[in-house]
């Protein structure tokens, strides 16, 4: 990333640390407001956005980064304390700044929910289904934010807790995306299948939104998660951005309860 300033078109730096609003000539109209601190936080993004730290590298200091954006290090430490609290970045005690990676453990954790009623938390085995190129239904299509009829990889796989089959995921992931990405590969791979797209497609996620109902297992399903068809499953329907707010990956995951619960935490 480029050394580059603030927007001084719409902004006139304050004290250190402070921003304030330029005036607009035009009556009636609104001022663009953006605080310095969130022009920073946006500069440290597009940095990991376009690759110049990667998951897992350490970023610059705050010190460094302040002399780069001619800014005061409070400015970069709130810009950064908001990138963290996004689980962007993680800092740790003594050694620095560090992009954040799905092959952390905490990392996983936070985009799988479904938690032992006994015992502590623990990744799934994965055992892969099926992979297949197809177009993009409609729907699908429109969750992702590309054209009906676009290349989507479809992944079905069922994850298992000590042997145990308790999560039926379905996936349609963007084909341009996800170039050469097969069963083959799915099944060689043994850490958490974000931590792949992360490494080998260059994909992060980031956050992801959810809708969750209850629905009755049918056919494929009963069969898939040994369970009698009709057994009541929660329905967990998913779509994943990376940066940008941009979509790639669609999920729509059946989970049996019977053991487990999904877990959540409001803040």
């Amino acid at each position: 990333m480029n050394s580059i300033t603030p927007n001084a078109q719409t902004l006139s730096a304050g004290p250190a640390g402070s921003a304030t609003g330029g005036t607009s000539s035009a009556v009636g109209a609104s001022p663009t407001f953006s605080p310095l601190y969130q022009q920073i936080k946006l500069l440290i993004t597009q940095g990991l956005q376009s690759g110049e730290w990667k998951p897992g590298e350490l970023i610059p200091s705050e010190m460094e980064l302040a002399s780069r954006f001619k800014v005061s290090q409070g400015t970069v430490r709130k810009a950064i304390d908001e990138l963290s609290a996004e689980n962007l970045v993680v800092r740790r005690q003594g050694k620095g700044t560090f992009v954040a990676t799905h092959h952390e453990a905490r990392a996983q954790f936070r985009f799988l929910r479904l938690a032992p009623d006994e015992g502590v938390p623990h990744y799934p085995e994965n055992k892969i289904i099926e992979v297949r190129r197809l177009r993009a239904p409609a729907e699908v299509a429109r969750l992702l934010d590309i054209k009906s009829g676009d290349s989507v990889v479809f992944i079905r796989r069922v994850q298992s807790f000590s042997g145990v089959p308790t999560i039926l995921d379905d996936l349609w992931l963007p084909g341009a995306i996800f170039k050469g990405l097969t069963a083959e590969r799915l099944n060689e791979y043994k850490g958490p299948m974000y931590g792949l797209f992360e490494t080998e497609f260059g994909t992060h996620m980031i956050r992801a939104s959810e809708q969750i109902r209850a629905v009755c297992a049918d056919e494929v399903a009963a069969q898939l998660l040994q369970v009698d068809v009709g057994m009541p499953l929660l329905n967990v329907e998913r779509v994943s951005f990376t940066y940008g707010d941009k979509p790639v990956e669609l999920r729509r995951g059946l989970y049996l309860t019977l053991q487990h619960h999904y877990r959540n935490e409001l803040s």
